[in-house]
């Protein structure tokens, strides 16, 4: 299991304006849907030799949001997305790196 700071205690679904995290250290954070699909790991999205992205961020529908949010054991999650995409698994310690609130200063696209 991941440190407390990559420990959720609670995630909601915001539609399109992404999805919030509360992690067990007090930090929260809101994860743009738009940013949080192009950040997809899965084969389909990032190639598996060369780690290549081959999904872009203007190839993402507009408007897109979660349409389910299912938990993977104790360290991930998978989001279905509004775009039909479903094979993306979200570990909570990569969650936590990609966090692109002001605090964290990881700004995006």
């Amino acid at each position: 299991m991941g440190t407390q700071a990559e420990t959720p205690v609670e995630i909601t679904s915001l539609k399109e304006e992404g999805i919030r995290i509360r992690w067990a250290d007090g930090h929260e954070a809101v994860y743009p849907a738009l940013y949080l699909r192009g950040q997809c790991q899965c084969a389909s999205c990032v190639d598996e030799w060369s780690g290549e992205k081959r999904i872009k961020t203007e190839q993402i529908p507009e408007g897109i949001h979660s349409t389910s949010i299912e938990a993977k054991g104790r360290y991930a999650v998978s989001i279905h997305w509004s775009d039909g995409h479903d094979t993306g698994i979200y570990p909570f310690d990569y969650l936590r790196k990609i966090c692109p609130c002001a605090q964290c200063k990881r700004p995006w696209p």
